[in-house]
């Protein structure tokens, strides 16, 4: 009976140790399952952020262009150049003045480069009068200029472009077609058909300084106007020289020797570097060479004021 009492306590102490090692295992496993659940990443749908579409998205800002040297060298010197002013000049000092007025024809070979594509002379001053650097004077005479060169009556950039353009006359009709007279309808400008420059200078002998020297005061492109039978050229309009010398400086002449030819229209002008033919000196009637000389005998008379200019400055130095 004994045996069988410790039999059965013995069976029971193994089941209850048996269920508290279950136990025990049960309780250090439930702590993985909730890590694991931890680790366990979100949905996708909820990390994604919000994108409005309707909002443009503002460009990155453009790289700023930057420009090739077109060649090896920079002309940079001309660009910065400045005009050499005339010596002072008393009115006590001059011992000879001369005016004399002369024309340029840019289709002689000596004065093409003045009507070169590359660069021309009158796309320069238009250029300078539409950016308000130059003024364009009216060359129509009036009783206080009779000449229309006394830089008078200034011009619009807008007027002095019109004298340029070719106009040709429009005739006018009424309502039963007859012709009731006619108007002029100025055209486009055509810069290849500018192919004359006058220029008005004074020839001075400056005993002071012991130089006999030209000066130029004005430069005029010129039309061609029809007047009667015939067809005249005549100036468009007048700028003035000195106020014009400060911008030829800065602009270099083309020509068909070399490309650098460090040459300004400045240069042109001071240095003489042109051809050209008297068409009116200062006199008393106020004559034109074409009053009183016809054909060739106006490149003679030309020929002759031109030898006359210099023989004085010969026969000064005479002893």
């Amino acid at each position: 009976m004994k045996t069988r009492f410790l039999v059965v306590i013995l069976c029971l102490a193994c089941v209850t140790s048996y269920a508290q090692t279950k136990k025990k295992k049960t309780k250090k496993r439930a702590p993985a399952k909730k890590t694991a659940a931890a680790k366990t990443p979100a949905p996708t749908t909820s990390a994604v952020p919000f994108v409005d579409t309707t909002k443009k998205v503002a460009a990155a800002p453009a790289k700023p262009f930057d420009r090739p040297l077109d060649g090896y060298f920079k002309k940079s010197n001309i660009l910065s150049a400045k005009v050499t002013p005339y010596p002072n000049l008393r009115e006590n000092d001059v011992a000879f003045a001369k005016r004399v007025w002369r024309e340029i024809d840019v289709r002689e070979r000596m004065n093409q480069y003045l009507a070169s594509p590359k660069g021309r002379l009158i796309d320069l001053i238009l250029d300078a009068i539409a950016a308000g650097e130059l003024t364009a004077y009216d060359p129509v005479p009036t009783k206080d200029d009779p000449n229309g060169d006394s830089f008078a009556t200034p011009l619009t950039p807008a007027a002095a472009r019109a004298k340029l353009a070719d106009s040709s006359i429009v005739d006018k009709f009424d309502k039963d077609g007859n012709k009731i007279g006619s108007t002029l309808k100025a055209g486009e400008f055509n810069p290849d058909s500018l192919v004359k420059f006058r220029i008005k200078e004074d020839w001075i002998f400056d005993r002071q300084r012991s130089v006999f020297e030209p000066r130029i005061i004005g430069i005029a492109p010129m039309i061609k106007v029809k007047v009667g039978s015939s067809e005249d050229y005549q100036p468009a309009f007048w700028i003035y020289f000195p106020e014009a010398r400060p911008i030829f400086a800065t602009k270099e002449v083309v020509s068909r020797g070399s490309d650098a030819t460090g040459l300004s229209f400045d240069d042109v002008f001071v240095k003489r570097i042109f051809t050209s033919y008297i068409v009116k000196e200062s006199n008393d009637k106020d004559e034109r060479i074409k009053d009183y000389a016809q054909g060739i005998d106006r490149l003679y008379e030309s020929e002759r004021i031109k030898k006359s200019l210099m023989d004085w400055e010969i026969t000064l130095w005479q002893y």
